[in-house]
């Protein structure tokens, strides 16, 4: 099949389904006007556009038919309902699929009458609308009631980067490490995990007879947010043993994830859970809040647990138990682990997007014998 990805280049999950799709023997092309972070494979051609910013997705329309005219893939799969998919319904070619990300149909639609009416065209526009989960499914539902049949085409998980990556052993450990990957924003409540944390270890110093280990806290991202943090840390009496790691490449997050005992996502709100699935990959329990697309990736009281947003409370009570009990954090890693290789293998979500390709081709072949 020819492909033709209207896509960021600079996202990591660009890249990802692009070298997914070419990786299970695809011609993929990849249109985008953001320029390369993470590398691509060599068979995957990708065309820069000089076009930039929200006017660049309305500019580039022309070149992109004419592009188009010449590539003939067989499908377009536009990410993003707002940008690209607007690139892709000016175009009008097909078949093409709309795949939504977050904050495209989450903050976009509410900027404004005018923000919400072109991402719905863009909707209705699309032959195939796909979702990474069934909480944004659901939101794009909000928008556009008539779309019915939207695909859930997950994230995966590159397991070959996880290999030789075990659930700890079944034993007591002198020190556990309680960390995140993510951006030190104000959505991904990194403050709420750091006064959970505080609480944790209150809650410790009143147990001595339970001999608990001793704890770091370790944040990787950088981000707004991180001063604000740090002081935070020093003001709950606990930046001693909370490690600020800052910013590192995508790459080198299975080694980050090797580090730590037990993840933590507290977010406020979150379109799907990528660093759930892959901190299950390496075979860590994890603790995370109730928000999006983060209890569907959790099996709640096998591979970790869900507590309610922005509640440290809750938030310590469950990391205490983690860190308390070697064999709960052993059998939660191992479950996680089994998990995310039975569903959200890139291989495994590759095959499912693909279904949605063919799915769309096969109606919109039908439509035409009409």
């Amino acid at each position: 099949m020819k492909i033709a990805l209207l896509s960021g280049a600079s996202s990591i999950h660009t890249v990802r389904w692009a070298n997914g799709l070419s990786g299970a023997g695809h011609e993929v092309h990849v249109i985008t006007q953001q320029s390369i972070v993470d590398p691509f494979d060599k068979e995957v051609k990708v065309h820069l556009f000089p076009f930039r910013g929200v006017l660049g997705y309305f500019t580039m329309v022309p070149a992109v038919r004419k592009l188009l005219r010449v590539i003939q893939p067989d499908i377009v799969n536009a990410h993003y309902a707002s940008g690209y998919g607007t690139t892709a319904r000016l175009v009008d070619y097909h078949p093409w699929v709309l795949s939504v990300w977050g904050s495209d149909v989450y903050d976009f639609p509410h900027k404004s009458p005018v923000h919400k009416w072109l991402v719905k065209k863009n909707l209705r526009a699309a032959d195939q609308v796909a979702s990474t989960s069934h909480c944004m499914a659901n939101e794009t539902r909000r928008l556009t009631p008539e779309l019915t049949d939207i695909a859930i085409t997950p994230f995966g998980v590159d397991l070959k980067a996880y290999i030789g990556l075990k659930p700890q052993m079944a034993e007591p450990k002198p020190k556990l490490v309680i960390g995140t990957v993510k951006t030190m924003k104000p959505t991904y409540g990194v403050d709420t995990l750091i006064e959970a944390y505080a609480l944790l270890l209150k809650s410790l110093q009143t147990k001595p007879q339970l001999n608990a280990p001793a704890l770091e806290l370790r944040l990787v991202g950088g981000g707004e947010q991180t001063a604000e943090l740090q002081a935070l840390a020093n003001r709950l009496g606990v930046a001693g043993s909370v490690n600020f790691v800052g910013r590192v490449p995508h790459l080198k997050v299975p080694m980050e994830l090797a580090k730590l005992d037990i993840y933590v996502a507290l977010s406020r709100a979150e379109s799907f859970g990528v660093a759930i699935i892959e901190a299950g990959a390496a075979g860590r329990p994890v603790v995370v809040s109730d928000a999006g697309g983060l209890p569907e990736v959790t099996i709640e009281g096998e591979t970790g647990f869900v507590v309610p947003r922005e509640n440290p409370q809750v938030a310590a009570v469950a990391l205490e138990k983690l860190v308390l009990d070697a064999k709960l954090r052993h059998r939660m890693g191992t479950t996680a682990q089994a998990h995310v290789a039975q569903h959200y293998s890139w291989d495994a979500c590759i095959e499912i997007m693909l279904g949605v390709y063919g799915k769309t081709l096969t109606a919109k072949a039908a439509n035409r014998q009409v």
